[in-house]
């Protein structure tokens, strides 16, 4: 598996008294292997927790499954998270408010 974490921000122009409407910061990581990715991000206000946004496969890009969370890529993903203190792991399912908590362990 090949990890690749990339700091982004994504902001307002500051005004005069140099105060920005919005602010995020986050890493986002990219888990690939064999032509699949799995793209997480992690805001850096909350370091505990990293969000599971898409998978990638052949240039194309789409929402998660279910059946996504049993992958042995999503697995080692999700173990590289936790084992870099993101404690708290969700993913975007739009179900709901959008995230579901993914699961300590998963059957392949």
């Amino acid at each position: 598996m090949h990890v690749e974490c990339v700091r982004q921000v994504d902001a307002s122009e500051p005004d005069a008294d140099g105060t920005y409407e919005y602010h995020y910061e986050y890493d986002v990581y990219r888990f690939t292997q064999d032509g699949l990715c799995f793209v997480a991000r992690s805001y850096t206000d909350t370091s505990d927790e990293a969000h599971f946004l898409c998978l990638e496969s052949d240039g194309q890009r789409r929402l998660l499954a279910d059946a996504d969370l049993g992958h042995p890529l999503f697995l080692a993903a999700a173990a590289h998270l936790r084992d870099v203190g993101k404690a708290h792991l969700n993913w975007l399912s739009g179900r709901g408010n959008g995230y579901e908590a993914v699961p300590s362990r998963r059957a392949v």
